[in-house]
Order: C-alpha cells, then structure tokens, then sequence
C-alpha cells in the first residue's frame, strides 16, 4: 500500500511538472516573443508593424527541430519584424480562431491583420527573414501608395488562370505544347493545398503570357500523380518549354512572390539572345526599336577602316552583352558610321568617331549615349545604370523617328578600295600641251 502511494506520488509530481507553463519551447531571451489571448490582439493585431507567429504544440517534434532555426530569424528581426510563437496546448481557442490544422503552422501579419498570410516556404531563419522582410516592403509600398510589388501577391489573381488538367487534356496542353508549365498535384481535403489556392492564382495572374500555371486533382486522377512519383501534397511540377521529358521538382517558397520569381528565372533562362540587326531600312527600326522599351544603336567604323574580322569582333561583343540584358527585352541593332546620317544626326553621333552607341526610348523620344569604352565592360556600366533608371537623357531632335536610309546588307567580306580607272597616255602628244605660268 505505501508503495502504491509512494508511486502514485511520483506520478502526481511528474504531471506537475509537465503542466506547467514553463515547458514552452522559447524562453524570455530568445527574442520571441510568448503570445497569449491575454496579449495578441494588444502585441499583433492593434499594432502597425509586421509580425510572423508560429503556433506550435510542445510536444510536437517539427517543432522542437524548428526552434533554433527560429530563434536566429527572431534575433534578426529584432527591432524590425515582431516574432512570437503560440503554444496551441494551453490557448487552443486562439489557434482554432486562425485555423491551426498542423503543427508548426507559421502566419504572416501584414497590413491586413485580419486575414495572414500562410507561410509555407522554408523552414529555416533565411526563409523566414525573407518572407518577413518582402510582406515589410508591401506594406511600405502600400503606404506610399504604389503597387503591391512584382509579383502582384498583394493584388488578387483569378481563379480562371489556373488551367484544370485532367488524365483527358494533360498530354495535349502540356507535354505536347511548346509552353513553359507549373503544375500543382493537390487533394481537394488537403490544408496545405487550401492555403496554396490563392497564392497559386494570384501568381497564374501575374505569369499569364509567360507561363501557363495549372492543377490536377490527384483523387480524381490518380494515375497522372502516380506517373509523376506524387506522394504528398501539394505537390508542384516544372516542365520546361520546348520538347517535354522529365519534369523538374518545384523548390521555391509557396507565396505567388516566390513562385512568379521562381518561374521568371526560369522563363529568362529559356529566353533566346536577341538578334543585333544591320539598320538596312525603316522596318528594322520599326520592328527593333518602335515596338520595344528602349533599342541600342551601335555605330561601327566603315569597313575599310575597320575590316571584317575587326567588325565581327564587334558585333560578337554586342550579342554578348544581347544575351546578358535579354530579360529587358530591348531591341538591339547597328549601322555601319554615316550609313544612316540622319539617325546620327537626331542622336548626336556624328563627328565624334567609331564606334559610338546610343540607346533610344521611342515612345519617350529621348537618348542616352555611351560616354565610356566601347568594350563589354563599358557597355556592360552604361546598360546596367540604364536599366536602373540612372543616365543623363536628351531629346531626340525633331521628336520623331529620323528618315531611314534603304541599303543591302553588309555581306561579312573586308572592304575593297574602288578600283581606279587607268589612263592610257600612249595617243597623247606631250609637245601639244602647254603649260601656263
């Protein structure tokens, strides 16, 4: 009997301890910050600041691998970011208010506290510094009263432009098309796929022209996830553009900002590098430069000053630096020096040799020209402050587009001196030329 109390004793002390407060996972010096029903709205919904919460459970073990990881991105938003975590064991009315399924499940409070975004990207300090600081920058940007950022995550996308793939229309639209695809593998039941929806259209929005965004159901169609390994979800497919062989694995974060990133790296790297083309006549320009943001103009030394070899190299360096800005999508084209004097003229190149650059904004009507080294890297200098909106610009003379001279193309051989017409002085009596003083 006294055993028996004896053991009941200890056992009384065991569940004590447990259920005391003091077993959540992040202590007073962590930086996070111990949210309650007592403190959230005062701490996070009244405030005017970005906050990341993570509702956990102690005795769950993703949570307890996630808590270093998340007590350095509290340490580095300290000051900036709010960070707290909620402990769904003792406050699970809070959880349930914000509909905690699974634990750890981490919300992002932005401008709007009343509707979080879900946070569904890595699990690690950088992934969630990252998150912290884009809705950070939304918010800023909200403020001020621009757009909501590139992506459009903060704008809302349409449900239409998530394409519906069956086992019926799969290989028609996708493994037959020359389009660039993400698709997503979901089960309608599915939480993680629920909070993916509308990340998912939003960035269907945002990508449509460029990449085409769909979804299968996998308890519908099971035979298609079976063919692509499917094992959870959501999960997300890349097939590249072009032919179709193995799809590639999504590795990106789950906002429509990381996925529209994510398939524009992939887009531009699937981008041919514009062709440098000889201003031979005004549908050259019209094609290269009227329907572009902006058109680089190359001005290259006659071919007898500067041979076939010389002018290649040249244009070679053009296509390069072609290939290294074609996510601008500008046109690229060349003459050769006072082949087309009136475009020099309106862009005030003449006279000050070969080879010389401008780049022109059509529907601007203004320049810049290249004051450094007609080499890669100065270009390279001059294109990047550019494309950063920095430069000295001019205005076009005459504000319109100058008259194009018409000409054949340049065809790749050196250049040959015209061929004197010799004199034959045989018949010509000298004595019968006078000379004059």
């Amino acid at each position: 009997m006294k055993m028996m109390s004896r053991g009941l004793m200890v056992l009384g002390v065991v569940m004590a301890v447990w259920a005391q407060p003091g077993r959540a996972l992040y202590s007073k010096s962590s930086g996070v910050v111990e949210l309650t029903p007592n403190n959230f709205d005062n701490r996070v919904k009244d405030s005017d600041g970005v906050w990341v919460v993570e509702f956990y459970a102690p005795w769950c073990g993703h949570c307890k691998q996630l808590v270093p990881e998340y007590q350095k991105a509290a340490q580095a938003l300290k000051g900036i970011v709010g960070v707290g975590a909620v402990d769904c064991d003792q406050h699970k009315s809070l959880c349930g208010q914000y509909g905690v399924q699974g634990f750890p499940t981490i919300k992002v409070f932005g401008s709007n506290k009343k509707k979080p975004e879900a946070y569904n990207g890595a699990r690690t300090a950088q992934g969630i510094v990252q998150q912290a600081q884009k809705t950070a920058e939304s918010v800023v940007r909200e403020r001020m009263g621009g757009k909501s950022g590139k992506s459009g995550s903060g704008g809302s996308g349409s449900k239409d432009a998530v394409i519906e793939l069956t086992e019926s229309n799969f290989k028609k639209l996708v493994l037959d098309s020359d389009d660039m695809w993400l698709v997503e593998f979901f089960a309608p039941w599915c939480g993680h796929c629920k909070n993916l929806a509308p990340e998912w259209a939003k960035a269907a929005t945002e990508l449509k022209g460029k990449v085409k965004l769909g979804a299968v159901d996998a308890t519908v169609h099971g035979g298609l996830a079976s063919q692509y390994g499917v094992q959870g979800y959501p999960t997300i497919k890349y097939f590249p553009s072009g032919p179709k062989s193995s799809p590639e694995e999504f590795d990106g974060g789950r906002t429509a900002n990381d996925i529209v990133n994510w398939a524009l790296d992939r887009f531009t790297e699937n981008i041919p590098a514009p062709e440098v083309v000889q201003i031979t006549n005004s549908d050259v320009m019209v094609e290269n430069c009227e329907k572009k943001s902006l058109c680089v103009i190359a001005f290259l030394p006659h071919i007898l000053d500067c041979q076939s070899k010389c002018r290649n190299d040249f244009i070679k360096t053009l296509n390069k630096l072609g290939d290294k800005f074609k996510k601008q999508a500008w046109g690229w084209v060349w003459a050769e020096g006072t082949a087309q004097p009136a475009l020099e003229e309106a862009l005030d190149i003449g006279g000050f040799g070969y080879p010389a650059m401008a780049v022109m904004s059509h529907k601007k009507m203004k320049y810049s020209t290249l004051t450094g080294s007609f080499g890669y890297d100065g270009i390279k200098e001059f294109l990047r402050d550019l494309s950063y909106g920095k430069g000295r610009t001019s205005p076009v003379k005459g504000a319109k587009m100058p008259e194009i001279v018409s000409l054949d193309p340049w065809d790749g051989k050196d250049g040959e001196l015209p061929v004197e017409e010799d004199i034959d002085l045989s018949d010509v009596e000298l004595d019968d030329i006078k000379t004059e003083l």
